[in-house]
């Protein structure tokens, strides 16, 4: 089956705006009334598992550095001070990491709510994706479209990974290679979401954002940068998700939209 042509989309959209300015609509959007309930439920799981697993962790730092301190002697002493905020940094960035790849599981459901909202949102039209019993019944697909960002992300992030351990290309090459790998997933796996309530296969919704390169890789961009800043990266996946949508629905949607929604 033919892929549709973004050339009338991406010549309306000449003047519109950078992926880093849709990034930064977004922060505009997730305080919109009626986007608030969408926003907040994902970022309470979020934070609540989050503290969670912070205490449980830190209980555990506590119990290793209580071991290490009995078996230093009393002249190192001094290294518990420049240890501990270095353990507790690592392991705030380690889990920050860890966390933003489990919530984009565990809120995949309201992710997509969200990206449905802001689309009608923006356009004024609504977009019937069915009742709530219809939302779990599509659960098994939700997941499954997560499963198949995760099966183009791995062997990509394992090669890439593995280029820090070449000599030379490690340390001049590697980081720049990586920071773009992860600005073209972050673009992949927010703009997914309003491509997936049209049902437009993952593949295509890749073929459409290679389409407008320049704009998804800075708007991924924006969000890896983003995503480093501690507390802001706990909101950064509902501004990525209105952000994401706005693009869709100013250079991708016309092409792309489901043959139910009406034309208008």
């Amino acid at each position: 089956m033919s892929r549709p042509s973004l050339s009338s989309t991406r010549e309306s959209a000449r003047q519109a705006k950078s992926g880093f300015n849709y990034f930064v609509e977004g922060f505009h959007l997730i305080r919109r009334p009626g986007l608030r309930t969408f926003v907040f439920i994902p970022l309470m799981i979020n934070l609540l598992l989050f503290a969670g697993a912070f205490y449980v962790a830190f209980g555990q730092l506590e119990q290793l550095f209580a071991y290490i301190s009995g078996q230093l002697p009393e002249y190192l002493s001094w290294l518990n001070f420049l240890l501990w905020p270095l353990a507790v940094l690592t392991m705030l960035v380690v889990m920050a990491f860890i966390f933003s790849s489990v919530m984009n599981w565990l809120a995949a459901p309201f992710n997509g709510l969200l990206a449905e909202k802001v689309e009608q949102l923006l356009t004024g039209k609504p977009l019937y994706t069915g009742t709530t019993s219809d939302l779990i019944k599509d659960l098994p697909r939700i997941l499954g479209r997560e499963w198949l960002k995760l099966k183009y992300y791995l062997p990509r992030a394992i090669l890439f990974l593995l280029l820090f351990w070449v000599p030379l290309v490690g340390q001049t090459a590697a980081p720049v290679l990586w920071f773009l790998f992860s600005s073209w997933m972050m673009a992949i796996q927010y703009c997914d979401y309003p491509f997936d309530n049209h049902k437009v296969p993952f593949n295509d919704m890749r073929f459409a954002l290679r389409q407008t390169k320049g704009t998804s890789m800075s708007f991924g961009a924006a969000v890896t940068l983003f995503s480093m800043i501690p507390v802001v990266n706990f909101i950064v996946m509902p501004v990525a998700i209105c952000g994401a949508t706005a693009m869709w629905v100013d250079r991708y949607r016309e092409a792309y939209r489901h043959p139910n929604i009406a034309p208008e």
